[in-house]
């Protein structure tokens, strides 16, 4: 069964597996926030991205001269979690390597995510710690899904001007870009929107997005120092994905080493490395 909190304003399940975010529901009215995972659409809700986001060419990287195979967006949301705590309003889950996991990523490492609420906010806050005696390196990132419909929007905190990254089939970057936003603060979520997959944005000035529905929910979204900001949905889809990322997939350019992959996180011995996002919940 997924753990449960709750604070007389929002209600959350976690489950295990994955550290998956299951379910955010209004206590109010009942009302879910969460993409509910229709395997007619997308079976996911929100996966953890780690140590990989995206595909790596050929699914493999090279780690100190070795070649290691990732499956995409890594190996995290693929393995159970333990639950490491929790109280009436938070509850935190703890993934540790182990021989099978060193198999396609050699280092040890503890991933801690944390799940809290405050008011109408939930704040999920993921915790990579580095137990090895040299630097280690990974991608990070989240992707929660939210429910909403054609025709609602995505408003930005300040105007922005963006050229979205493309990949392809392969899930691999190709040199593309397109102009999404000039000097704008609105994204209409179209039937068309993510045609060509996700939007993948790099250098947004803003720190929070607000998907404003037309029933009169908002859903502010804090993504923080995040370098990518990823959105995505299956074309015409009842969902968005908000996807803050530290690190993107790989391009078509082989990469020598792991530690010169775009966007890697590079954390020295014994240290750690967090970064959080933060969703609060209005009904109109």
């Amino acid at each position: 069964m997924a753990p449960r909190i709750q604070n007389g304003h929002l209600s959350v399940e976690v489950k295990p597996f994955g550290a998956t975010l299951t379910s955010v529901r209004s206590e109010k009215t009942g009302r879910e926030f969460l993409w509910q995972g229709n395997p007619e659409i997308w079976n996911g809700q929100s996966p953890i991205l780690f140590p990989i986001i995206g595909r790596l060419l050929e699914d493999t990287c090279f780690i100190d001269g070795r070649p290691y195979s990732i499956i995409r967006h890594g190996l995290a949301r693929h393995r159970a979690f333990e639950l490491a705590g929790q109280t009436e309003t938070s509850v935190a889950f703890l993934q540790e390597s182990d021989a099978e996991t060193r198999k396609s990523y050699p280092f040890d490492y503890r991933l801690l995510v944390r799940f809290a609420l405050s008011g109408n906010r939930l704040t999920v806050t993921h915790t990579v710690e580095n137990p090895n005696d040299r630097e280690m390196y990974f991608s990070i990132g989240a992707h929660p899904a939210f429910n909403c419909a054609l025709g609602d929007r995505l408003s930005f905190e300040v105007p922005e001007t963006l050229d979205s990254l493309r990949i392809d089939a392969n899930s691999l970057l190709t040199d593309r870009r397109d102009r999404i936003l000039t000097n704008s603060r609105t994204l209409p979520l179209t039937a068309h929107l993510f045609d060509r997959d996700a939007l993948i944005f790099e250098g947004v000035q803003s720190k929070f997005v607000t998907l404003q529905r037309q029933d009169g929910v908002q859903i502010r979204f804090h993504f923080g120092d995040a370098p990518y900001l990823a959105v995505w949905a299956k074309p015409a889809a009842p969902f968005v994905c908000l996807e803050p990322w530290y690190g993107v997939n790989d391009g078509y350019a082989p990469v020598a080493d792991f530690s010169e992959k775009r966007g890697i996180v590079k954390l020295p011995a014994v240290e750690t490395f967090a970064f959080s996002w933060d969703a609060a919940f209005t009904e109109g």
